[in-house]
């Protein structure tokens, strides 16, 4: 069953600073109950989505000069991408989620909810609770457990960033509104890059990736399926999870660069002086000491879309501490909201800020990318994990399911593509207008192997 009415979607097309008849060009295929929960969880995926659509068909439409593509989006589809994690397949093998310290805790007064995946995080927890470190996760579970039930939630919560390390005491209730789900300043005018007609809506423009983990990878991710020319840089010392990033390396290249280093500087600097996008997903000034905050950038190179991605916003307390999907779940009462019957804290269907912040980031760059057409300048984007859940506790509201019990199938939306990582069974993209690619037109590259150039 296919519907055109979707109040959230015109939110999120409002937030992007679309011109409002334009949301009328996006309906959307029903598929059941996809993605339940209590909180609007489906509402909010189909809504990322068709903003993402949207923008790339307007995009699109702009440079060639003709109609603005009618948008349809299969709520199937855009269910299967919120987990694509999940479907991963690597020559047969399951990717990991999340690892043995990582989880809900019981603490002396309430919950804590850790993240202990990369193995400098997992470090940093246990040497801030004065637990020696064995390398046997599985025989830690029970040491943790026994420390963390013997302290207070919000001082194990302080203790563990004070180290550096991931933890959040889980709220009991709501937070109050938060970040916008997108801030946009616009600078500067009238500077020469225009783009020119095109097949695909983002085909010539170059993005730097500088993000991690899934949010921004989902967004670049989703650049790349629109044709542009997507490198993500990482440092060196930093290495990614091989199924993280075969899972959301799709359609880009990936290479290593140390800032600190004059050769590597050197070869950033001239990347960044072609590129029309630069995409960040390190909390709030921990690249500033590269000068790479985002008025350096806007002023050292006009027209440029510098878009910024955070887990909790850029104002307020916790404004500069890392965060992860999870944990902000956590902090913001959507774990209480979600509990399980015995009174444990839950988890959405999805790691759905994340993945839902991730098309919101790429939406917001094709906005910026039209805009840019008509006036030449650049932009810079603010978007966080915490906007996003302020949306979903505050904003969505819920609506009727459409297509009926038992429609939706996963297996129609995944697919096989061959890469250095082995035969990948992944999601498909949910991204559709017509005419839209069905699928990446390349495999995602060995983690860290690409020359820093671009294609």
């Amino acid at each position: 069953m296919t519907y055109t009415e979707d109040a959230a979607t015109a939110h999120v097309w409002a937030a992007l600073g679309g011109r409002s008849d334009l949301v009328r060009n996006v309906s959307f295929e029903g598929a059941g109950a996809v993605l339940p929960s209590r909180l609007p969880v489906r509402e909010l995926a189909r809504a990322c989505v068709g903003g993402a659509s949207l923008a790339a068909a307007e995009l699109l439409a702009l440079r060639n000069g003709g109609p603005v593509p009618a948008v349809r989006v299969s709520e199937a589809a855009v269910a299967t991408a919120f987990v694509s994690e999940r479907h991963l397949r690597m020559d047969g093998r399951a990717s990991t989620s999340f690892a043995a310290l990582s989880g809900f805790w019981q603490a002396a007064d309430g919950w804590v909810r850790t993240h202990a995946n990369y193995p400098h995080h997992r470090a940093r927890l246990l040497g801030a609770l004065g637990i020696t470190d064995t390398g046997q996760d599985q025989a830690l579970v029970g040491v943790l457990a026994r420390e963390l039930a013997s302290r207070p939630a919000r001082e194990v919560q302080e203790a563990v960033y004070a180290a550096g390390g991931l933890a959040v005491a889980v709220a009991s209730a709501p937070a109050a509104a938060g970040p916008a789900l997108v801030e946009t300043r616009d600078v500067g005018r009238n500077s020469p890059r225009l783009l020119a007609p095109a097949s695909a809506p983002a085909q010539g423009v170059r993005v730097l990736d500088l993000t991690r983990v899934i949010a921004g990878p989902v967004g670049t991710r989703t650049l790349a399926l629109l044709g542009a020319d997507v490198l993500r840089v990482d440092a060196p010392q930093l290495p990614e999870d091989a199924d993280a990033h075969a899972d959301t390396g799709m359609g880009k290249r990936s290479t290593l660069l140390d800032l600190t280093g004059p050769g590597d500087r050197q070869a950033f600097e001239g990347l960044l002086s072609q590129a029309d996008v630069v995409v960040t997903g390190y909390r709030p000034g921990a690249l500033d000491r590269h000068g790479l905050n985002p008025d350096a950038l806007l002023a050292g190179y006009p027209g440029l879309v510098v878009a910024q991605l955070s887990a909790w916003g850029r104002s307020g307390p916790w404004a500069e501490r890392r965060g992860f999907d999870s944990l902000v779940q956590a902090g913001t009462g959507i774990s209480a909201i979600e509990a399980t019957a015995d009174g444990r804290p839950g988890v959405l269907p999805a790691q759905a800020l994340d993945h839902g912040t991730g098309y919101l980031l790429a939406a917001a760059v094709l906005r910026a990318l039209s805009d840019r057409q008509a006036t030449g300048g650049g932009r810079h984007l603010r978007l966080s994990l915490a906007g996003t859940a302020s949306w979903l506790l505050h904003d969505i509201r819920p609506t009727p399911t459409h297509g009926g019990a038992g429609t939706y199938d996963p297996g129609s939306w995944l697919t096989e593509t061959e890469s250095p990582y082995g035969l990948l069974r992944h999601a498909l993209p949910p991204v559709h207008y017509e005419g839209a690619p069905a699928n990446w037109n390349r495999a995602p590259t060995q983690w860290g192997t690409d020359l820093p150039n671009w294609s």
